[in-house]
């Protein structure tokens, strides 16, 4: 996401940086750039405007020219700004005192409002350990009924439908009364979607809104339309109004105009954002955490929270103390890189690392990569994945056999793995100085075979950067 803007921001931002001492001139220039990259990437022109004037008033009032950290300066006050484009402080949803909480989804169709309905509710469920209801009052798509019927069973929430014969507010009011008998913590109700914003849309979703009395409002809209998207967001907001949005499919937006312009202009912040098709590829948005990623800071909260949602205390004491004793098996490492694959696809999770985004750019993120590594390791008996060494000859070529790889394969993950092992003892012994260097890749297992990655990339990873091949050669 973002990708074409992060770049350029980046490029100029790093060129600020390079000039150390600044004039207004370069101020200027930096300015025109960030103008440029912004319109771009679709960002409302006033709001480009307003946020260039404002950041460029920072930067000549800040006293800042001719300084030697005057470059550092500049990017803080481009962070700065663009938290606050997106809304500043992160916001969440209300919850009532007297449950259940009534959650009134909007949208067109299309902009993947269904199954935002799902995410949400599989989030308020794992997150927020919920009971979640909801409700399918989209009745003009027979389609949308069962569709969510489907994703609201995969979410765990109990569905409430009564087909598409009955008008929808009747069955919103029906799925209210439900969640009361039962006791759901929380109802989503989703609505039904037009191709356009029209007057039919508009008189339905009023009538919904004033049957169920939610308590919060929530307009889903395709980060992938761009300004459209924004439009469309104020259209909502004059006619029906809503409290937040949910930015869906803003892993397909590489330009960003959405994201960075709703706030400014309809005065409603961004909660969710919708960053893949799966239904966990969905999470609350932190403008801060965004504004990082964009400018190549990388996202170490959202990592931690992430790990912290696979890595069980006990497992990571158990890894600690087998680290220290230089105890450490491929079993142990296949069940690591199960966890890490949990978080998400390698290039996702890279990513939330700082300035590991820019290296990746030109690099081949391979998932498949981390598949032939779990079929290799799955291939070799129990004894062999706790004694590595055991693995010789005949062995090599039956686990190469087993596992549909080469035996060049097979020996490339040996060797890394042994490299890395005795890493963790030197690092273990000179505590943390050593981890800088583990944790740049050195005898990673699955660093690709002979004639593939270089020795030393992460797994799954080939080539890194242009820069660093030629390094290399």
């Amino acid at each position: 996401m973002f990708d074409a803007l992060s770049e350029k921001l980046q490029a100029t931002l790093d060129d600020v940086r390079g000039r150390g001492s600044l004039t207004e001139s370069d101020v200027n220039v930096a300015m025109r750039e960030i103008r440029l990259a912004l319109l771009e990437a679709d960002v409302n022109f006033k709001v480009v405007k307003s946020f260039t004037a404002t950041v460029k008033e920072r930067c000549l009032g800040a006293d800042i020219l001719g300084k030697l950290n005057a470059g550092q300066q500049v990017v803080k006050i481009v962070h700065e700004e663009l938290v606050e484009l997106m809304g500043g402080q992160a916001e969440g949803l209300t919850f009532s005192s007297s449950p259940p909480t009534v959650i009134l989804m909007s949208g067109l169709q299309g902009s993947g409002k269904t199954t935002a309905v799902a995410k949400l509710a599989r989030w308020l469920k794992e997150e927020k350990g919920s009971s979640v209801a909801v409700a399918a009052c989209d009745v003009q798509r027979p389609a949308a009924v069962e569709q969510l019927r489907l994703v609201g069973a995969q979410a765990g929430a109990t569905v409430y439908d009564r087909g598409t014969e009955l008008p929808a507010v009747e069955v919103a009011r029906w799925a209210l009364d439900q969640a009361k008998q039962d006791g759901k913590d929380v109802l989503i109700v989703d609505t039904a979607g037009r191709l356009h914003v029209d007057q039919a849309l508009m008189d339905e979703l009023v009538q919904i809104r004033d049957a169920v009395r939610p308590d919060t409002v929530l307009l889903t809209v395709d980060a992938m339309t761009g300004q459209d998207a924004v439009n469309v967001a104020e259209q909502f907001r004059d006619a029906a109004g809503f409290d937040g949005v949910v930015m869906s499919k803003l892993d397909g937006d590489a330009r960003g105009g959405a994201a960075l312009s709703v706030k400014a202009v309809t005065g409603k912040p961004i909660l969710f954002a919708s960053t893949g098709e799966k239904l966990p590829d969905f999470q609350a948005f932190h403008p801060d955490r965004m504004a990082q990623r964009i400018l190549g800071m990388g996202d170490v909260l959202s990592l931690i929270e992430q790990a912290e949602k696979q890595f069980d205390e006990g497992d990571a004491k158990d890894l600690e103390r087998k680290l220290r004793r230089n105890e450490f098996t491929l079993e142990d490492f296949l069940k690591q890189m199960k966890m890490i694959r949990r978080m998400g696809p390698l290039s996702k999770v890279l990513g939330m690392l700082p300035g590991v985004g820019a290296q990746l750019k030109d690099a081949q993120v391979d998932d498949r990569e981390m598949d032939r590594v779990e079929a290799i390791i799955l291939s070799m008996t129990g004894q062999e994945r706790r004694n590595p060494e055991l693995i010789k000859g005949g062995r090599r070529l039956r686990i190469a056999k087993g596992s549909g790889t080469s035996v060049q394969q097979v020996n490339q993950l040996v060797k890394n793995f042994q490299q890395m092992r005795k890493m963790m003892k030197q690092m273990s012994k000179g505590g943390m100085k050593d981890l800088g260097a583990l944790m740049g890749g050195q005898g990673m297992p699955g660093a690709g075979g002979a004639g593939q990655a270089g020795q030393g990339a992460p797994v799954g990873v080939r080539g890194g950067s242009r820069a660093a091949r030629r390094r290399k050669r």
